[in-house]
């Protein structure tokens, strides 16, 4: 096998650090966004219980912000896993930006065994990256049809009717 000499290019080793670069980038965004999800999730979950503790014994209603509140405990869940896959993906990428960096060094011949091993290590890790970033965004598709059934709920209990796209 042979393997690539990137002193001739310097260009080859920040490509090599690019791509984990935007993807450690485009992780921090949805892990900043999926914190905010997870805050207004606490948020709802205070008004309902709040409600639900001040309601007179309406049988209906009170199963209704039951129902809702276990679905706000799914919801809750469901983000903070999302949160962990996407600090997962950061993690990882920074770790492949390193590792290839660390690797750009060691390619003379008489460090190939290093080079590739580093090469390796730097492409599990970014696969780890990538599996990460895309499990946490099925996570969050998931949460984000849970909240708009929850929301289609509140908004017929008001008495308004319901369009769900």
């Amino acid at each position: 096998m042979e393997v690539p000499y990137f002193g001739n290019n310097p260009f080859a080793v920040v490509s090599i650090l690019v791509a984990p670069a935007i993807l450690t980038s485009a992780s921090s965004v949805l892990c900043l966004g999926t914190a905010n999800r997870l805050a207004r999730v606490v948020d709802r979950t205070h008004i309902v219980s709040t409600q639900l503790a001040s309601l007179a014994s309406d049988a209906e209603t009170t199963a209704t912000f039951r129902r809702q509140l276990e679905e706000l405990q799914v919801r809750w869940s469901l983000v903070l896993r999302a949160l962990i896959c996407f600090y997962m993906s950061i993690g990882s990428f920074a770790a492949a930006a390193l590792i290839s960096l660390v690797g750009s060094s060691f390619t003379t011949p008489n460090l190939r065994l290093v080079f590739n091993c580093l090469a390796i290590l730097g492409l599990l890790s970014a696969i780890v990256g990538v599996g990460s970033l895309m499990v946490g965004c099925s996570i969050m598709v998931r949460e984000t049809r849970l909240a708009i059934r929850n929301l289609t709920e509140e908004v017929e209990l008001a008495g308004l009717p319901a369009e769900v796209p």
